[in-house]
């Protein structure tokens, strides 16, 4: 008869032991990413709840990008990251801002560029709308290097009302790159980097018996121009760089260093922890 009590007696405690020590499913962080576009407005309300960050990828869908690539050259180079950092990183996605702030390639048809302060804006805009549901950390997912500015304004313009904004720096990236990885003798633009991630990220998107070599080396310049005379660095071609020297593996390697970083800096903004601190409400203004 002890015997018996004493097990009745074991079961309650390991079964009060068990109560005690399950997961609180209410406070469980969210394991997989979700795509805002996709849900209801209800499904909306709770996810936006239970989310530390919102992420926006930003890509151009209109900017010249050579003879070897095309126009909408860093939509698609978004879209991939953007997949490839919400399969590691548990975010809201928004969908991807295709248009920036981009003057230094207006010379070349087709390319778009919104206004510094009209692009700021529009960040602005998008993140104190979700503030108004809760949300106050969010990540640009950037690809471009004449946006960042902008992006820093917008940064500190949300940082006045508690919201929370980062995003990557593509140069930062490079220089963590194994050194000696990239052989040319400068550039950023359509060159032997950019065009190594599209052989990695969408070959078919890339022509290479077009991709040229074009490199103005003189210092001090801002900008791309086809005029000799021109203010910007010198570029007929709209290339900035060394193109010819790409390679599918060296785009493997750029792919997933950018990939690493933004997955780092996302984690950090998950684990920052912010006073609570209600933003002004978006509506009000």
């Amino acid at each position: 008869m002890r015997r018996k009590k004493d097990l009745s007696w074991l079961g309650f405690c390991l079964v009060f032991f068990m109560i005690l020590n399950q997961p609180d499913w209410g406070k469980n962080p969210p394991q997989t990413s979700v795509y805002l576009e996709n849900l209801t407005w209800l499904e909306a309300e709770k996810v936006l709840a239970e989310y530390e960050v919102v992420m926006v990828a930003l890509g151009a869908r209109c900017k010249e990008h050579g003879p070897h690539l095309l126009l909408k050259n860093d939509y698609v180079m978004a879209e991939y990251l953007k997949e490839k950092v919400a399969a590691r990183v548990p975010v809201v996605v928004l969908p991807t801002l295709e248009y920036g702030y981009y003057p230094a390639f207006l010379e070349y048809p087709g390319s778009i560029s919104l206004r510094e302060e009209t692009f700021k804006n529009v960040v602005v805009d998008i993140c104190r709308s979700l503030a108004g549901y809760g949300s106050r950390k969010f990540y640009v997912l950037n690809t471009g290097v004449s946006t960042m500015r902008p992006l820093k304004k917008a940064a500190d313009e949300l940082a006045e009302v508690g919201i929370i904004l980062k995003y990557l720096d593509i140069l930062a990236v490079d220089k963590k790159l194994p050194q000696g990885l990239l052989k040319q003798e400068g550039g950023t633009h359509a060159d032997e980097g950019e065009t190594s991630m599209m052989l990695y990220i969408a070959p078919e998107t890339v022509d290479m018996s077009k991709a040229v070599k074009d490199y103005d080396p003189r210092p001090g310049r801002r900008g791309l121009t086809r005029n000799p005379q021109g203010k910007g660095h010198y570029s007929p071609t709209g290339i900035w760089g060394d193109p010819t020297l790409a390679t599918r593996e060296k785009g493997k390697i750029i792919v997933e260093a950018t990939i690493d970083q933004a997955v780092e800096e996302i984690k950090e903004l998950i684990s920052l922890k912010l006073e609570k601190k209600n933003p002004n409400n978006p509506g009000d203004n």
